[in-house]
């Protein structure tokens, strides 16, 4: 299947629909941060939408637009959390019945999220691409209107507009990080930030313990790898088709990055921003320090594209950290 790959006018409409819903976020300079890292270092905020992660931009954007058909026969997806929490509110928004399959050991704290929402859950495999087969059949089954977590146009344009809001806010940045999980946030950045400031850097980050999308992006292929990072933001054992073509056409780099540079980031960005941050949220601060020499010198947003971290999690990232 071939899908429309949106444009900055798909941004500016999904920016009128989700105004209604969704608030911009902050993007905000932390000084500490920037001696860190050797640059100028902004951080933009998606961890302050009402499910504390980026994706709900998609989600609003998205089950705004369905057909009468649609509503009526509901929706499901598959998530380790924060694409299950957007499309979860999202319908609750919409009155849209919500199914979303999550992996085994899911986040406690986002499956609470998601079923305080009204969504259904059904747990099923041991990752995110086992709980996606089973979604898919699902749909097939019962007719719910199949929502992928990356391949939706719909999507990508919604999670977009968190690069528009930054160029309006700085048009002077030089360089935006964006974490890789699905891809449809660094789609989303490469379209609307490229669109706005053709010279701007868009880098991704995804870790060593879960690089599908980084070797899809260098070889131009859509690959399988393993799949053993503690991120779920970052956890995908294939690459999607949508966001990879827009990837291949637009992103100026891709950075792998360390499972104890993640833990790193998190307390270096917990202590440096005040905030909680998901693994996956503080990816991009573990690739601006292993880009430190490369940005000397530029203005760099860091996309903390969630904050959605168990109190487990942030105890063992504790532990292992010393603290």
């Amino acid at each position: 299947m071939k899908w429309e790959v949106p444009t900055l006018v798909d941004v500016l409409a999904a920016k009128q629909r989700i105004a209604a819903h969704l608030h911009p976020t902050p993007l905000y300079p932390y000084p500490a941060l920037s001696e860190l890292a050797g640059t100028e270092i902004f951080v933009k905020h998606e961890n302050h939408l009402p499910t504390g992660a980026f994706k709900v931009r998609g989600g609003v954007n998205l089950v705004s637009q369905l057909s009468e058909d649609e509503r009526r026969r509901g929706v499901i997806s598959a998530s380790t959390g924060n694409h299950g929490q957007s499309i979860a509110y999202a319908a609750s928004l919409f009155g849209v019945r919500a199914i979303i399959c999550v992996p085994e050991g899911a986040n406690p704290v986002k499956l609470a999220s998601m079923g305080a929402l009204g969504a259904e859950l059904v747990v099923h495999g041991r990752d995110f691409d086992e709980a996606r087969v089973r979604c898919e059949q699902l749909a097939g089954e019962r007719g719910y209107r199949y929502i992928h977590s990356a391949n939706e146009p719909l999507l990508i344009a919604g999670v977009a507009t968190a690069a528009l809001e930054m160029l309006e806010e700085r048009p002077d940045l030089d360089a935006v990080i964006v974490p890789v999980g699905a891809g449809s946030g660094a789609a989303g950045a490469c379209i609307a930030a490229k669109s706005i400031r053709p010279e701007i850097e868009v880098i991704g980050v995804q870790s060593e313990a879960a690089p599908a999308a980084y070797r899809s992006w260098k070889s131009r292929d859509l690959l399988e790898d393993r799949m053993s990072t503690r991120a779920e933001g970052l956890a995908t054992r294939v690459a999607f088709e949508l966001p990879q073509r827009i990837l291949w056409e637009h992103l100026d780099e891709f950075v792998l990055v360390r499972e104890d540079e993640l833990d790193r980031a998190v307390v270096q960005m917990i202590e440096g921003t005040r905030n909680l941050v998901e693994p996956a949220g503080a990816a991009p601060l573990a690739a601006a320090l292993r880009l430190r020499d490369r940005l000397a010198g530029k203005r760099v947003a860091l996309v903390q594209s969630g904050g959605n971290i168990s109190p487990d999690q942030l105890r063992g990232i504790l532990s292992r950290n010393g603290n």
